[in-house]
């Protein structure tokens, strides 16, 4: 049953779902959904490539509840040769969260990429910047060092730390950053947030054996298939964790073993990662609601309590 709007408390107009990988976010939501009637906006940033689906995690097995088949927005929508950026999730974001509204359901953000969870929840006016060829081939001439001060320039309160660790993101952040003509509206979201969290040590043996499992499952080949298809070492190298470790073995950069250790690795460090993001939310003012493990009653409660009576 859909909710009446009339009941909703503290004026919110979504619920997000966020936590670290591995800690079973997708399905909660999907469970959750399938209770009030709700649809899911995947905020998960490589997600909406379409081929890659082992790597990302897709599971979209995880959206069917009892035969029925919660509806998802944001996944396999962009060719991995496309650039998909923040401004563009945010703009995708508006859509889905309007064609929700409109059919009078919840919408429920989940993912574990903070940047975009960020960028919706705190409601950030962005700038639309188009690549700027000549300007990107005079900003790759410089050294790294030199780009961190531009950028710092031109964004003193940089949201998005992660364009600090490749060139070519620099570049496409000073791109951005020097932009000044147009912005996205902002959404005047209020998001009830759940937080998914689990012991780091429980979150560790999990993504061992999702990773031995993915391998199971055909992850080699993917990538293979996705470098055939013409997306080239750099790009997939771009695309990071399993494409990148997978895309240097295929190079024969490293063993396997060598590979499944570093791999392994990366993504318990981007757990780690992800828990610091949301720390660093809340330390912001954003609300997260922790509870431990997927539990649906949990969830239900606090929606309950936060956000509308349950029938």
């Amino acid at each position: 049953m859909c909710p009446d709007r009339n009941t909703i408390k503290n004026n919110y107009n979504l619920i997000t779902i966020l936590g670290p990988t591995a800690v079973g976010k997708t399905r909660l939501a999907a469970l959750i959904a399938n209770r009030i009637n709700a649809e899911i906006i995947s905020a998960d940033s490589r997600q909406v490539y379409k081929g890659m689906d082992i790597g990302t995690g897709k599971d979209l097995q995880d959206y069917f509840v009892n035969n029925h088949a919660v509806n998802y927005h944001l996944i396999d929508i962009a060719e991995p040769t496309e650039e998909y950026n923040l401004f563009r999730f945010v703009n995708d974001f508006q859509n889905a969260f309007n064609k929700i509204n409109s059919v009078n359901r919840i919408p429920i953000l989940c993912g574990g990429t903070g940047l975009y969870l960020n960028a919706i929840i705190r409601n950030y006016s962005l700038k639309e910047s188009p690549p700027d060829k000549e300007l990107q081939n005079l900003l790759r001439s410089l050294p790294t060092e030199e780009l961190k001060e531009r950028l710092f320039k031109l964004n003193p309160a940089l949201h998005n730390t992660t364009d600090l660790l490749d060139k070519e993101r620099l570049i496409r952040a000073i791109e951005i950053a020097g932009t000044s003509d147009k912005s996205v509206t902002q959404l005047n979201i209020n998001s009830l947030v759940i937080g998914v969290k689990l012991e780091r040590s429980i979150i560790k043996e999990r993504i061992t054996n999702r990773l031995k499992l993915r391998f199971e499952n055909g992850m080699i080949d993917e990538v293979k298939k996705l470098a055939e298809s013409g997306l080239s070492f750099e790009k997939l190298n771009f695309f990071g964790l399993e494409y990148r470790y997978i895309g240097l073995y295929l190079q024969g950069q490293l063993s396997y073993d060598e590979m499944f250790e570093k791999l392994n690795y990366a993504i318990h460090n981007f757990a780690k990662r992800q828990m610091t993001w949301f720390r660093k939310m809340e330390k912001e003012g954003v609300n997260i609601n922790w509870i431990d493990g997927a539990d649906l009653e949990k969830a239900l409660r606090i929606i309950q309590e936060k956000f509308y009576p349950l029938v």
